[in-house]
């Protein structure tokens, strides 16, 4: 079935649904900005009120079912709990509990008998806390996708100009919508520099898990028979799945996340359309590339592996968790082993509160079985430590940037964000049409299930978090598939965050200290160029630290980094004249570290200047004949700071 829309362009291929609508490139009706994580006080109160219990060993954690139900009974009692509205009762009622199922990393998973206001939660959290046979016991809250703006509709007439405004540096794919909408790969200042990347990696036999709503599996710009691996649906609800049964399916299909019913999902959360969240994030991963069709993916050659986990409210930590150790590897009670472990994982997901014990239990997993977690920092423009589970241990938490390399202002920000990637600026981008605020990627346009029939494949644009985590997790498989290409060891999830940060493109504008976003945004050709770098070898070669070079009196502008980031650079100094090494301007504070000959650290330099703020200045009235490297250390998160060497 071949449809036009309004891109101009016709959409071929197996069509999942009849439409019975004509095609529209954006949602009917024009998207403003969704703050889809709730507040953290609501987050508690969405969907049933459950419990994650996990007992110590011994015979508590091995008990029959009925016997643990009675401690969470009891708990309810001493915390002066009842049920409400029981027909017939006299007197208080006690809250009732029942059991959900055994969790796959430990644990059970315990459904309440009505909502609890937060006053009453954490009475209850307290009584089953001070049982001495209870591990932890944490709220099962309800996280959602980070989905924020979408283009309005007033841009569609723009999507009718298809000609090739920009040249990319070298690989320049036959795609008509690359070099028109997708700046986000190539533009200077907010781009990922991903052309030349696409000259040593494509991503091939690597496996990305994307842990989202879903997929459209279907959409043309996806579908080529080996492309998309078979998930898993992993939400055990049928409120929150929209499925017969609470069990988990093979698959991993998007069956739709639209609200019907304003709130729903927590005090105040709208009537809102399906989002197609996961089939945008999938494709900017890996949307097929070169095949004169739609836009371009990241690591185009990779597998994508869907993993359904998000539907009508969000979805519960205790299946996003299973979901996370599972795309790993690990096995999980009543689901086939996956076949396909990831050597990356997308969480384009958050929401308020503490990364709690069976987040980080999950991600530990992950990690321990090599797959790197790659999470959206959020859209609050908050402070990301309160905001799950990109503020948890051993991932790798993505901010969001503008077109202009600057911080986006619905950004979340701060110091546990590694690094930014391009979120778009929505409105606050408003060139090529309207096109520079926002990250263009495979959709569809209906408004409730493909089930339906009422919609069409199509290619949209959305600004937010979740759109910037995707191109991390893609430059991550392009730089594991080249480490395999070459027979190198893959890089350990800790190996590779480090990469990614001391290879990201220094911000062309200044964030300010205060709400920082990372040391840079990701550069796929430079994690590439130093992932494969060789090393040194004595005999035939000096060997030294591996250091940007300084150029005499010539400025090195626009610094930025994170408290505790390095940069190391290097300055080739000649005899007798004095030598000068300064740093100024900015926000935030800086320290300045210089070795001769060798890498300096904080501990050990053969000079330094640690001042409060940016003004630092290293002076060597006798310099030696040599290299002289200089270590720039985020004392505190600085922005828009520049460095000088002198002679």
């Amino acid at each position: 079935m071949i449809r036009k829309n309004k891109l101009g362009v016709a959409i071929a291929g197996a069509v999942l649904m009849t439409s019975v609508a004509m095609p529209a490139v954006f949602a009917a009706q024009p998207k403003q900005v969704k703050k889809v994580i709730a507040p953290a006080a609501s987050v508690a109160a969405a969907g049933d009120a459950r419990l994650i219990i996990k007992y110590k060993a011994g015979a508590m954690a091995n008990g029959n079912v009925a016997t643990k139900l009675a401690s969470v009974r009891s708990a309810a009692s001493r915390a002066g709990l009842a049920q409400s509205g029981v027909a017939g009762a006299r007197g208080s009622v006690p809250l009732a509990a029942s059991h959900v199922r055994k969790l796959g990393l430990g644990g059970d998973v315990v459904k309440l008998s009505r909502r609890l206001n937060p006053s009453e939660m954490n009475k209850l959290l307290a009584e089953i806390r001070a049982d001495a046979s209870v591990q932890y016991v944490q709220v099962d809250r309800m996280l959602r996708a980070v989905e924020d703006i979408s283009a309005p509709i007033s841009m569609t007439a723009a999507l009718a100009a298809t000609a090739t405004r920009r040249v990319a540096p070298q690989m320049i794919p036959t795609d008509p919508y690359y070099s028109v909408y997708q700046w986000h790969y190539f533009n200077p200042n907010g781009g990922i520099n991903v052309p030349t990347a696409w000259d040593i990696s494509t991503g091939q036999g690597t496996v990305v898990a994307v842990l989202d709503t879903g997929i459209l599996p279907n959409h043309p710009d996806l579908a080529n028979g080996t492309h998309i691996l078979q998930g898993y649906d992993f939400i055990t609800d049928t409120f929150v799945s929209r499925r017969a049964t609470d069990e988990r399916v093979p698959g991993g299909l998007d069956l739709g996340d639209w609200n019907p019913v304003a709130g729903e999902c927590y005090a105040g959360s709208p009537v809102q359309d399906s989002s197609w969240h996961g089939t945008h994030t999938a494709g900017t991963v890996g949307e097929l590339t070169n095949n004169a069709s739609g836009g371009s993916g990241v690591a185009f050659d990779a597998q994508i592996l869907p993993v359904r986990v998000l539907g009508r409210c969000g979805g519960y930590t205790s299946d996003i968790a299973d979901a996370i150790a599972w795309a790993s590897g690990a096995p999980i009670a009543g689901v086939p082993n996956n076949a396909n472990p990831a050597e990356v994982i997308n969480l384009s997901l958050g929401g308020g509160g503490a990364c709690e014990t069976y987040e980080q239990d999950a991600i530990n997993t992950a990690v321990a079985n090599g797959s790197v977690v790659v999470i959206s920092a959020g859209n609050e423009n908050a402070n990301s430590s309160g905001y799950s589970p990109g503020n948890c241990q051993n991932v790798i938490t993505v901010g969001a940037n503008r077109i202009t390399g600057g911080r986006a202002s619905y950004s979340n920000y701060g110091a546990n964000v590694d690094i930014s990637g391009p979120g778009g600026g929505g409105g606050q981008d408003t060139g090529n049409d309207g096109w520079d605020g926002y990250v263009f990627s495979t959709g569809w346009d209906g408004a409730t299930t493909p089930e339906s029939g009422a919609g069409v494949y199509i290619y949209t644009g959305y600004a937010g978090t979740s759109m910037a985590a995707p191109h991390v997790t893609a430059v991550a498989a392009l730089v594991q598939s080249a480490l395999a290409t070459a027979a190198k060891p893959l890089l350990t999830p800790a190996a590779m965050e480090t990469l990614l940060k001391e290879t990201a493109r220094t911000f062309p504008v200044a964030i300010p200290a205060a709400t920082p976003i990372g040391t840079g945004i990701v550069d796929a050709r430079a994690a590439l160029d130093k992932a494969l770098e060789e090393p040194c070898d004595p005999e035939v070669e000096t060997c030294g630290p591996v250091a940007t070079p300084l150029v005499n009196k010539v400025n090195v502008t626009g610094l930025a980094g994170a408290a505790g980031s390095e940069k190391l650079y290097s300055f080739d100094a000649a005899a007798g004249s004095v030598l000068t090494f300064m740093t100024l301007g900015g926000t935030g504070n800086v320290s300045l570290y210089v070795s001769f000959d060798e890498e300096p650290t904080t501990t050990t330099s053969d000079f330094k200047s640690t001042r409060a703020g940016n003004s630092e200045t290293v002076r060597i009235n006798k310099p030696k004949a040599g290299t002289y490297y200089v270590k720039l250390v985020g004392a505190a998160a600085y922005s828009g700071v520049t460095l000088v060497a002198r002679q």
